[in-house]
């Protein structure tokens, strides 16, 4: 089971509480608590996959995180945003890369 989220009241509770509750409670509370559907390694690699496709990066760092805490390695991420190169963007790949390659040598 991940770890109980509290981004959204962290940050946005007091300027956009139902937002920061449906953040936290649904979003993270509910539907990546399904790991019998989808575990939360898999659930990273989508999300991290949707960040990079959309070219949302001032969430992707967070996600690549998120990620590494379960359990995706450096050969996975890798080879992730390399598969990834070829259908959201060059861009958006060497962007993605820039911010893995900090995050998977970090001790």
């Amino acid at each position: 089971m991940a770890k109980k989220q509290t981004a959204g009241r962290d940050n946005l509770w007091d300027f956009a509480p139902q937002f920061a509750a449906l953040n936290d409670d649904v979003l993270f509370g509910e539907v990546w608590d399904k790991e019998n559907e989808l575990s939360a390694h898999d659930r990273s690699l989508i999300t991290i996959a949707s960040i990079i496709s959309a070219g949302n990066t001032e969430q992707l760092e967070a996600h690549l995180r998120i990620g590494k805490q379960h359990g995706i390695t450096k050969e996975e991420i890798v080879a992730e945003i390399t598969h990834l190169a070829f259908y959201a963007g060059w861009p958006k790949a060497w962007s993605a890369f820039n911010r893995a390659k900090e995050i998977w040598t970090e001790e």
